[in-house]
């Protein structure tokens, strides 16, 4: 089978939340020596396709489910097999991550925290359903460079705005960059909102992260940065 048919396929495993043939086309692809990094960019495509389609009611939740515990298997096969920097090379800065309150759902926030370990960040993942305060005293307790939101459904993503306003109200906004992201989130929900940077894929948030922190404005930014569109 061609390298270009294994990334559709396995592509289409995750739309169709076949979790036995995404542990099947995965390995295959290590196989066949296809980068592991490009082989989960396309796999969080069908994770992207079917958000997609759970945004516009041609989609429900238990096949957002399935989507989601499909790409777990790909990632559990596929990420050990992802070349990272050097062990010697300095941390890119600390990332407090996690899915907000009222959010149980996880997988992109999973698959984000994945990439940016890779991108060279030192990441601490809160999990899901998580606290405003939680978030800040986290990120102050490690003394964070980024706090990561995620939030799939559009009934949490508010809480995401709360950071940004209790930053804000309490002189703390110029201790961390905010970056926003998750099925409901658009470009002007993050710009509107005042957070520092957007992602439309987990596979964009890398190399978002890394612009924002290597840049020399301090948070907050005066505009936000957006990727992946």
């Amino acid at each position: 089978m061609a390298n270009k048919e294994l990334l559709d396929k396995l592509t289409q495993t995750i739309v169709d939340g076949d979790e036995d043939t995404a542990a099947k086309i995965s390995k295959e692809t290590l196989a066949a020596g296809i980068d592991s990094l490009e082989a989960i960019q396309e796999a969080a495509k069908g994770l992207d396709i079917i958000g997609e389609r759970y945004q516009k009611f041609e989609a429900f939740l238990p096949e957002l489910i399935l989507a989601g515990d499909a790409m777990k298997v790909c990632t559990d096969i596929l990420l050990p097999h992802v070349k990272k920097g050097s062990e010697n090379q300095a941390s890119l800065g600390k990332v407090v991550i996690g899915t907000v309150a009222g959010d149980i759902h996880d997988i992109g926030k999973n698959l984000v925290a994945g990439m940016l370990s890779i991108a060279g960040f030192e990441v601490h993942d809160l999990g899901s359903d998580v606290p405003v305060k939680r978030f800040i005293e986290k990120a102050e307790e490690i003394k964070a460079t980024v706090i990561a939101l995620s939030a799939l459904m559009s009934t949490s993503a508010p809480f995401q705005e709360e950071l940004i306003k209790y930053l804000v109200d309490s002189g703390q906004r110029s201790k961390f960059y905010v970056v926003v992201g998750g099925g409901p989130i658009t470009p002007e929900w993050a710009i509107r909102m005042g957070a520092d940077g957007h992602a439309r894929l987990a596979i964009n948030v890398g190399e978002l992260l890394q612009k924002i922190v290597t840049g020399r404005q301090p948070p907050p930014l005066t505009k936000t940065l957006i990727a992946g569109y």
